[in-house]
């Protein structure tokens, strides 16, 4: 990588959390051109039920690696 990017990615890297999730998905969402709004309002609907399901404690979580673990195991 060039002297700019390195810049700018340790700038990224330093950000708070949710400037840097906002950055990603800006980037992510340049990559795409062409977005069908229908799909974007339904994966967009998506998150938002299972937002509201894990706040109403719903849903359980489980740590990465137990879900890792079973994921190998298949």
């Amino acid at each position: 990588m060039g002297k700019e990017l390195n810049g700018i990615l340790e700038k990224a890297l330093n950000m708070p959390q949710p400037q840097r999730a906002f950055l990603a998905s800006q980037l992510i969402d340049s990559l795409e051109p062409q977005v069908d709004i229908d799909i974007e309002a339904a994966w967009q609907q998506e998150v938002n039920k299972r937002v509201s399901q894990a706040k109403e404690g719903l849903v359980t979580f489980i740590p990465w690696g137990e879900a890792r673990r079973r994921l190998k195991e298949g």
